[in-house]
């Protein structure tokens, strides 16, 4: 049930069409709930049909003109309903973790080569979140969204710092390891 209070989230910061939505999606929200273009649309349908969004009026009446939407109370009201909410952590999944668990029965052959691969794909998605830490949030701005969306940004860092760093030692004690 999250990818719609993602949607009323983008939408209380901005009211938006669905494409520039999911372009705002690819730049933030989309780094810890990822959507597709499809998904995005389909949550817009239903959340205006449960009266939790509205298209907002267009200035000039045009077919295929795209429409923009709004938050309306009750969205309102159920977003914030959802994040008062108790929630336990999800359990962790890692297919990478599966597959070094597996490497230990039936032998680590391609397994470093991936390490490297998914190493070189977490120190650059580092080094992006170190980038929009930089451009956007410089020192001062102590707005109460400012500082819960940097503290966001934070946990991205802090996960990617982890995984670049265990990755680091993942391959350091793969080159230890006796032939197979």
């Amino acid at each position: 049930m999250s990818l719609p209070h993602a949607i009323l989230t983008a939408l209380l910061e901005r009211p938006s069409a669905g494409l520039d939505l999911t372009r705002r999606f690819d730049r933030s929200i989309g780094y810890f709930w990822s959507a597709s273009h499809q998904q995005i649309y389909r949550e817009l349908g239903k959340l205006e049909a449960e009266g939790f969004i509205r298209a907002l009026p267009a200035a000039q009446p045009t077919r295929g003109q795209k429409k923009s939407y709004e938050v309306l109370p009750a969205g309102r009201a159920e977003l914030e309903r959802w994040t008062a909410a108790a929630q336990d952590p999800k359990p962790l999944r890692d297919t990478l973790l599966l597959r070094l668990r597996a490497a230990a029965v039936v032998g680590t052959e391609g397994l470093e080569a991936d390490l490297r691969r998914h190493l070189d794909l977490h120190r650059r998605q580092l080094a992006e979140y170190e980038e929009i830490e930089k451009r956007d949030f410089p020192p001062g701005n102590d707005s109460a969204q400012a500082r819960l969306q940097h503290l966001v940004l934070r946990a991205g860092i802090e996960l990617e710092t982890f995984w670049t760093q265990w990755l680091t030692e993942a391959l350091e004690e793969f080159a230890g390891l006796p032939d197979s």
